[in-house]
């Protein structure tokens, strides 16, 4: 990874002195200004972000890594181009990353939810990938007290199993859910969610992680590098699917005749996870089975949920790799490979 020490300061219209002040303290980030392999990314010394009213300046001591920075990085599926903080030709946000966790440096004049020096971790819409980030407000939550901060930045991502279990497939107590995908940064996390919402789990992975979905609460494990999930003969209440690498047709098959399919899952093509799209919404026109795919919102009361949630010893991060701020590149080849074992974490500061 190339290092650089040219900054450049873009000030914002309407910004005080003291902000601009602010704005001239550098940092050091990781920076793309072109979709590619993370080949393209660069370690360099840039401005420090400045919060606007609603936001707050984030000292980050860590930054979780998924599928979804790597997608950013690559600007592939080319649908990801189209999200607010993308660009069709090139990055409108040049420093990636989203979850993280830190301590609060400053607040803007409309934040009452945290003070400088709280302990937070959440989900920034770009940015994490540094030493500062801006973080709107709302997408911040207090840091679960028995949780590093390597550990917080790795939590945040259990809001996608949240929303998709709780809220999508409305998942009860006593039912049964198959987890496609389980060993992964979202299926870990999805594990420990349905069993504290009461449902009986059975994860689909490989046999070297069998292990440990197990520890993480898995009723009952499917190898599916040795049997196919689909003849096993077991039904199903809800199916989480977080990888999108069977047919839909495999899913309804394993589905009991009013279950619930969830994809969060669509491969790194564009035309896929289009294709995906269009096929789960015209086949549940015609059946009794529910059939969904969901874009996650970021939502503070999701962040205190898992926070009490952690705190109640009822679910965890499954760290595999720490990596430096300034391996992000080694960290996100790693996540592209496709065979994360839980979460992956980049560490930005001593705690």
């Amino acid at each position: 990874m190339d290092t650089a020490h040219n900054m450049n300061v873009t000030l914002q219209p309407g910004l005080s002195s003291a902000n601009v002040a602010a704005a001239s303290v550098p940092m050091q980030a990781i920076v793309h200004r072109q979709y590619g392999t993370p080949d393209v990314l660069g370690f360099e010394e840039v401005a420090r972000p400045v919060p606007g009213e609603q936001d707050v300046l984030v000292r980050v001591y860590a930054a979780g890594v998924s599928i979804g920075d790597h997608h950013v990085v690559t600007g592939k599926p080319y649908v990801i181009r189209l999200s607010p903080h993308c660009g069709v030709r090139r990055p409108l946000s040049q420093v990636p990353g989203m979850a993280l966790a830190g301590r609060v440096e400053a607040v803007g004049a409309k934040v009452t939810t945290v003070r400088p020096g709280d302990e937070v971790y959440g989900d920034a819409p770009a940015g994490a990938f540094a030493e500062y980030a801006v973080v709107p407000a709302q997408r911040l939550a207090p840091k679960p007290a028995n949780l590093s901060f390597e550990e917080a930045a790795a939590t945040s991502w259990a809001v996608t199993p949240l929303q998709a279990l709780r809220d999508v497939g409305r998942l009860q107590a006593g039912q049964k859910v198959l987890i496609n995908g389980a060993s992964g940064g979202v299926g870990t996390w999805a594990i420990q969610i349905a069993k504290a919402l009461g449902a009986e789990v059975t994860a689909v992975c490989s046999g070297r992680n069998a292990e440990m979905v197990r520890a993480l609460g898995a009723d009952a494990v499917v190898d599916y590098t040795k049997e196919d999930f689909v003849g096993g003969g077991a039904r199903f209440d809800l199916v989480f699917d977080t990888v999108g690498n069977r047919a839909l047709s495999a899913f309804r098959k394993v589905l009991t005749p009013t279950g619930t399919y969830v994809s969060c899952g669509g491969g790194n093509s564009s035309l896929r996870w289009l294709f995906r799209l269009a096929k789960v919404s015209l086949a549940s026109l015609f059946t009794r089975q529910k059939l969904k795919t969901f874009i996650v919102i970021p939502r503070r009361t999701d962040l205190l949920a898992l926070k009490e949630l952690v705190e109640a010893g009822k679910a965890k991060p499954f760290i595999e790799r720490r990596y430096a701020l300034s391996e992000t590149a080694d960290a996100l080849r790693h996540v592209g490979g496709g065979h994360v074992r839980g979460q992956v974490v980049i560490r930005v500061a001593g705690e």
